[in-house]
């Protein structure tokens, strides 16, 4: 068994199963339910909260096989199992097992850091371990997030002191979640844009419901905190509310005013769902894995930092096969 990059995602060459395909594939195991990991599979293997934001985003999901977590099933002579990913709601790792008991594991998208909105992460021990490297380069070391979100709460008292309009801009699924969260907890009334505000009813069918919310009808009343996704705040869609201040939420923070520009943002706040790159070199080692194989983002950057750590790593990318077990 290889596992292959090919144009459509990850392959797990000799098996009919794909890896967060991101074209239609036969059979596909889907980690989470952003847009760049989804597609329309002939069959979907994913958790139900991942299948349900699939639906939402993409319509009917044909043939959906939900799995919940820590449940063993067979596909041919393979045991697949997924485990909590910790990125987003009903993220998931999948651990595939040969029949001689070999073990690997994909992680998609990872987050370390315990989550007001996601299942905690579950280390995944195995062989050979296949991680995401979104934030994988040594500069990308995150705040604690409960600092980050006691600096947002602070930004937003501040700005409605002054009378100004707070404005979140943060990811319609998972960040918005987690940000809206934290806030509404502690008293604050929110109002979103449609795109955050459906997703955020979703999350309340699997239990994690978050309120006073409001949707967004183009006001915003006094001591409303507003969320809205960063690709419309340029288009003028707030421009009638002034005085206002604005901040996006993003792990990219911690690259300096950059962030700011990129976003049309005053201000941006290191908040991530994604885990660091520190965090990454500890969950690699918890696993146990002897074999490690980085991709995307920052693959070749976390791949050397592994290999400083002792470790057998290194990245992925076309047209590279390298051997599971």
């Amino acid at each position: 068994m290889s596992v292959e990059l090919r144009k459509n995602g990850l392959h797990l060459t000799g098996t009919p199963l794909s890896l967060d395909a991101r074209r239609k594939s036969p059979l596909s195991f889907v980690s989470h339910g952003h847009s760049d990991h989804i597609a329309r599979h002939e069959r979907t293997i994913a958790t139900s909260a991942t299948l349900r934001f699939m639906e939402h985003r993409l319509g009917t999901v044909h043939a959906p096989l939900p799995v919940p977590f820590g449940r063993p099933f067979e596909l041919g002579a393979l045991t697949l199992e997924l485990l909590p990913a910790g990125h987003i709601l009903g993220s998931a790792q999948i651990r595939v097992i040969r029949d001689d008991g070999r073990r690997i594991v994909y992680t998609g998208d990872l987050d370390v850091v315990p989550s007001l909105t996601a299942e905690p992460v579950q280390v995944a021990e195995c062989d050979t371990l296949v991680i995401e490297s979104t934030f994988g380069h040594p500069r990308y070391v995150f705040p604690p997030r409960e600092e980050v979100l006691g600096q947002v709460e602070s930004w937003v008292r501040r700005h409605q002191e002054r009378g100004a309009v707070p404005v979140l801009l943060a990811y319609a699924l998972g960040k918005s979640q987690e940000a809206m969260k934290y806030l509404s907890d502690r008293g604050f009334r929110l109002v979103a844009h449609a795109s955050i505000y459906e997703v955020t009813k979703l999350y309340a069918e699997f239990g994690v419901s978050i309120e006073p919310l409001r949707c967004f009808d183009g006001r915003v009343e006094p001591g409303e905190v507003l969320f809205f996704p960063p690709h419309q705040a340029r288009g003028g869609a707030l421009a009638p509310f002034w005085p206002r201040a604005t901040a996006v939420l993003t792990g990219w923070a911690v690259d300096g005013a950059g962030a700011c520009r990129r976003y049309g943002a005053d201000v941006a706040f290191p908040l991530s769902d994604h885990a660091d790159c520190p965090s990454l070199v500890r969950y690699v080692k918890a696993t146990g894995a002897r074999d490690v194989i980085t991709l995307h983002g920052f693959a070749e950057e976390l791949a050397q930092v592994l290999r400083d750590e002792g470790l057998d790593a290194r990245a992925l990318g076309p047209p590279k096969q390298l051997a599971l077990f």
